[in-house]
């Protein structure tokens, strides 16, 4: 063979090779963030899905039902950011949706910033910034790849589901403002609104959507959780008298709007025109859109989820989702988007319903339990309120008030023997020293993925099972490393999926360096997940 015939063949396959790793990247990657939802929920409330929107992801996309979180507590802000860093809150810094700042002496909301302002909204919702944030979003690193060609918006009814999901390199993050029920921003990302978000505030469809009030989608008949609709274990929406439905919603302000299921759908309706008036996966390279439904979050601490109210959410939501999808086939052509769907945290089932059906369950109160702690603490070291902060699990502890390190070491292991004996704690551990402690193996791994020094409390406490870190008897909250708390959907969806049911254990970090992969770029500088999709 001749030397000439061997270099053509050699380019021929070089360039076969090379044609072979260039990634097919879509128009667009749209993450969906469905604030509160279970993972049981896609089979729980199934009955109410159609064929386009959860069931299409399921069946048409590729669905992993075995996937968690890997970091406590399971809060809104840490799940936002896990999700879009690839990387825990040891490593990225938003170790809940508030810490106590030792430095201040005063607490830290995780996207506040006082250097900002509000635009088109109220003043104190705009003191917002992704600044807390101490790594990239897989936003950022797209953007990085293309030298800012690529653009990223992110919107949600909460600041923190905007901001955080977008990054740093965010063109646009929209929130919705509490007191007039509009979409605004911060001075961190624009100087004043675009007109097509002013046109779209000044249509009122918070207060048109309020006004339809709210029933149940179907006969009430239909629903799993009908026959228990007004009970003692739900919460009550506003100046409401009753815990069941249908419920009236014109004597409340527009605000209240993020506490109904037309708070998903008026995200919607700002989603679809954020893409029709930016252009969004219009130009040359791959844009991002982050979307983060907060109403279901909202229904969810009312009622909690053994509700006909949050069942009948996720069956409107279903809709909502048909429809936008609908929306994205006729925009992009269903080849031609990426689109993933999780949550940012489960719910866990109401105690005292958990009590009634003979479960055992309880509450934790934070402010009652930390008057208990410093009574306790002041009879044995004869000093003042030496617990600053109980939040997120932890105990913060007043340095200024301990005299050396001896002592403050003694105040933790009495802290430490305290809440050992504490009828709803499992244990409790210093929380630099999570290796010291027997437990399970992934236990300690959580908690390790959670310690951030300069944030992060001195001691922890593990709750037992089924108790809850609460702020009523009634409706739920969540935050613990049960699985109805870090058990979470996610499915994937479009352009480079391989639809099927997935069942290996994966972990919301895993989510943001598989789009990498996927769009052939580098995860995010914080990011110790791993690919899923291949």
């Amino acid at each position: 063979m001749s030397k000439k015939l061997l270099i053509l063949i050699w380019i021929g396959f070089g360039g076969f090779s090379l044609q072979a790793q260039t990634v097919n990247k879509p128009k667009v990657v749209i993450g969906i963030v469905i604030d509160q939802m279970r993972a049981d929920y896609l089979n729980v409330f199934n009955k109410h899905y159609g064929n386009k929107g959860f069931n299409l992801l399921k069946n048409k996309g590729a669905w992993f039902t075995n996937c968690y979180i890997n970091y406590l507590p399971a809060y809104t802000g840490p799940g936002h950011a896990c999700i879009y860093t690839g990387s825990v809150p040891s490593i990225h810094g938003i170790v809940g949706n508030n810490w106590y700042d030792k430095k201040n002496a005063s607490n830290m909301y995780c996207v506040a910033d006082a250097k900002e302002n509000a635009i088109g909204g109220s003043e104190i919702a705009g003191h917002i910034s992704p600044r807390n944030l101490k790594v990239t979003t897989i936003a950022d690193e797209l953007r990085l790849s293309t030298n800012h060609r690529s653009r990223t918006f992110a919107i949600s009814l909460k600041d923190r589901g905007a901001v955080l999901p977008g990054g740093h390199t965010s063109n646009a993050s929209y929130w919705m403002d509490d007191e007039k029920g509009y979409f605004m921003t911060s001075t961190f990302y624009m100087n004043q609104l675009p007109e097509w978000v002013n046109r779209f505030n000044n249509k009122g469809l918070a207060r048109k959507y309020l006004n339809l009030g709210w029933n149940t989608l179907s006969d009430k008949s239909k629903y799993l959780y009908a026959q228990q609709d007004e009970n003692d274990f739900e919460g009550k929406f506003g100046d409401q008298a009753r815990t069941s439905s249908p419920y009236n919603f014109k004597s409340m302000g527009n605000k209240y709007i993020k506490k109904t299921p037309y708070g998903n759908s008026i995200l919607f309706d700002f989603a679809k025109q954020a893409i029709l008036n930016e252009k969004i996966g219009q130009q040359n390279e791959t844009d991002f859109l982050a979307l983060s439904f907060s109403a279901t979050d909202y229904i969810g601490h009312v009622f909690g989820p053994n509700s006909l109210e949050v069942e009948d959410t996720y069956a409107r939501f279903d809709k909502d989702l048909a429809s936008f999808i609908d929306f994205l086939n006729a925009q992009y052509g269903k080849d031609n988007y990426l689109l993933f769907l999780t949550a940012d945290h489960g719910a866990a089932n109401n105690p005292n319903y958990l009590k009634s059906k003979k479960i055992p369950a309880g509450y934790f109160f934070d402010q009652k339990e930390q008057l208990a702690l410093n009574e306790h603490l002041e009879k044995k070291f004869g000093k003042k309120d030496l617990c600053v902060r109980l939040m997120n699990c932890q105990v913060y502890l007043n340095h200024a008030l301990i005299d050396n390190k001896k002592q403050g070491d003694e105040i933790i292991e009495e802290i430490v023997s305290y809440y050992n004996a504490h009828d709803l704690i499992q244990m409790a551990f210093k929380s630099n020293r999570v290796n010291d402690v027997v437990m399970p193996s992934f236990l300690m791994q959580y908690y390790s993925n959670s310690y951030f020094i300069k944030r992060s409390g001195d001691v922890t406490l593990l709750f037992s099972p089924s108790v809850l870190d609460a702020y009523s008897y009634t409706g739920t909250s969540h935050g613990a490393w049960s699985a109805y708390d870090t058990h979470i959907p996610l499915l994937f969806y479009g352009r480079g999926v391989f639809s099927g049911m997935k069942s290996k254990k994966v972990f919301m970090t895993d989510i943001a360096p598989t789009i990498a992969n996927m769009l052939g770029i580098t995860p995010p500088n914080g990011s110790i997940g791993n690919v899923i999709i291949k």
